[in-house]
């Protein structure tokens, strides 16, 4: 019988982390994603292609491609201006777990808010980035309710402090404005949050159950 070490456990996700780990590659991530936004607006504004209309026509087989168009495209300028700093901030923030799962969280919210607005927004066609923002900020005031962080936890009290009253934004009542996207985004945003968690308790039990012998 002999005794042999433990293949090293793959390296978790560091679930109570409060800023990435790599400050500079995360702001380049969201200056990229946020460059994009910008350009496209920049086509759209240059060329007369009207490219609003590839975004969400509620309950209609055409208007599904919008789904995944929709927070790419920005009814002007102004538009775009007012998703701009929450886009930076709770984007980089999110960022704290790693791309993978950013990526990740960002997609189920992508997901969960345009298929919201598809199901159930108002007659006509949607558009913009302030779901995804919505479902972030979600996300990041809920993460540490799931891990039990405390640093994670003073953020959350931080974020919702200054732009807690965003969130009535989920609410009916202010037309030309899709609170459907606010609601949907943010829903996806409390159920990437507890993926995360789920995925993060399964990697340490994984973890944890790696024999450290062998005969």
């Amino acid at each position: 019988m002999s005794t042999l070490p433990a293949a090293p456990a793959a390296r978790p996700t560091p679930v109570n982390r409060v800023l990435p780990a790599n400050p500079l590659r995360a702001a380049v991530v969201v200056a990229a994603f946020t460059a994009l936004l910008y350009l496209v607006e920049a086509v759209d504004a240059v060329l007369p292609a009207n490219l609003d209309n590839l975004g969400i026509h509620p309950r209609t087989v055409g208007g599904l491609d919008g789904i995944l168009l929709a927070p790419l495209l920005h009814s002007g300028w102004s538009h775009l201006f007012a998703n701009t700093l929450p886009i930076l901030v709770f984007g980089f923030l999110a960022l704290a777990g790693g791309f993978g799962q950013w990526a990740a969280v960002t997609a189920t919210v992508w997901l969960a808010s345009g298929t919201g607005v598809w199901l159930t927004g108002a007659e006509g066609v949607t558009v913009g980035a302030s779901g995804l923002a919505f479902g972030w900020l979600a996300f990041l005031l809920v993460r540490g309710i799931f891990t039990r962080s405390a640093g994670q936890l003073v953020v959350a009290v931080v974020l919702f402090l200054y732009w807690g009253s965003t969130l009535l934004g989920v609410l009916p009542g202010n037309p030309g404005i899709s609170w459907q996207g606010h609601l949907f985004g943010a829903l996806g945003g409390i159920l990437a949050a507890w993926l995360v968690s789920v995925a993060n308790n399964a990697r340490r039990r994984s973890a944890s159950s790696t024999p450290a012998s062998a005969a």
